[in-house]
This record gives structure tokens, C-alpha cells and sequence, in this order.
């Protein structure tokens, strides 16, 4: 547990020094320019997510079960995570009124991600990664918001056609994932 722990502090660790350090990231920024710090910052990520990795097939290895989700929950998890691939696409899909509406979709499909991985497990591994996932999505989708207000972005509106192929690519990737990506990357088949 500590390997997925120390990945967990170092990967969003780094993805979170906008929420509580945004004036020191741009000075940062500014001081050693930003191929620099792009190169740490992506550096940081990779180390951070293979310790979560590592450490999550770790934690696997002995599971603690806190508690049994009801059969149930895994068909919710195939919902919620049907729409955070769609929240996902939205993200990269230009003039989409998902983003439109939301601006921030990336961060609300990793909300909607790890909350349909709680739902659907029960065991300590789980809620660890999951539940620190979720609590972070929740606090960078609150700073973004703040940011967005204090600099008075304005998002352009969506397109009927943005918004269509964002719906067509999110269900798409979903599909890949759920019916083969998973099991092939983690070894579960949620759907199949």
C-alpha cells in the first residue's frame, strides 16, 4: 500500500499545485520557462503513475474487502463510466456544448470515473485509489471554477456537430474500454 500511497502524493502532487500554489506555478513558470517546466512536470507524472500502478497490482495482491457493493452497483458503474468517457471526449472536441456548459469536463469525468469505482468496489485498494481520486477531482474542479471567475473566461458556445461527435467518440472509446481495453490493461472484464 505505500508504493500506491507514494504514487498517488507524487502524481497528484503535481496536478495539484494549481489548487493551492497557482501564484507560485506562475512565477515558477516565468523564472525557468515553460519547456522546463513541462519537462518536470510530465517527468513527476510518469514516475507518480507508474507507482500507482505498481503499487495498485500490489495492493491486489492482499486484499482487504471493507465491504460487499451490491450487484447492482456494477451496472451503475457502467453508466457513470459511460459518461466519463463522453466528459472525456468533450475535453478535445472543439465548440462542444458539453464544454460549452460544464468548461471543465475533464476534471468532472475523473469525478464521475472514481466515483463509479467505489460504487462498484469494496475493497481498501479501491477506495484508496479511487477515494483519492474523487476527493482531488472535487478540489481541482472547484479551483478551476474559481480561476475561470477571477479571469472572467468566457467558453465558446457548442455546436450541434462538436456536440454529436463528442457523443459519438465518448460511447466509442467507452465501448473499446469496457468490452476490451479493461480486461486486456487490468486484467477485469466489466462488461463481457
Amino acid at each position: 500500500m505505500l508504493v500506491l500511497l507514494l504514487g498517488l502524493l507524487v502524481f497528484l502532487g503535481v496536478h495539484s499545485i494549481r489548487i493551492v500554489t497557482d501564484g507560485w506555478r506562475t512565477a515558477t513558470l516565468a523564472r525557468i520557462g515553460e519547456r522546463a517546466w513541462k519537462g518536470v512536470f510530465a517527468l513527476l507524472s510518469v514516475v507518480g503513475f507508474v507507482l500507482i500502478v505498481w503499487g495498485f497490482s500490489l495492493a491486489r495482491q492482499q486484499p482487504v474487502q471493507l465491504w460487499m457493493p451490491p450487484r447492482g452497483m456494477r451496472h451503475l458503474a457502467a453508466l457513470l463510466t459511460l459518461i466519463a468517457f463522453v466528459l472525456l471526449a468533450a475535453t478535445y472536441v472543439p465548440r462542444n456544448a458539453i464544454k460549452a456548459r460544464l468548461h471543465h469536463p475533464m476534471v468532472l469525468s475523473v469525478k464521475v470515473w472514481a466515483l463509479a469505482h467505489l460504487l462498484a468496489n469494496g475493497n481498501l485498494a479501491h477506495v484508496v485509489l479511487f477515494g483519492t481520486f474523487l476527493v482531488w477531482a472535487a478540489l481541482s474542479f472547484r479551483a478551476a471554477r474559481a480561476r475561470d471567475r477571477v479571469a472572467g473566461t468566457v467558453y465558446p458556445a457548442g455546436t450541434a456537430a462538436g456536440t454529436g461527435i463528442t457523443l459519438v467518440v465518448g460511447v466509442a472509446g467507452w465501448a473499446l474500454f469496457a468490452f476490451w481495453a479493461h480486461g486486456a490493461l487490468i486484467g477485469i472484464r466489466p462488461i463481457g
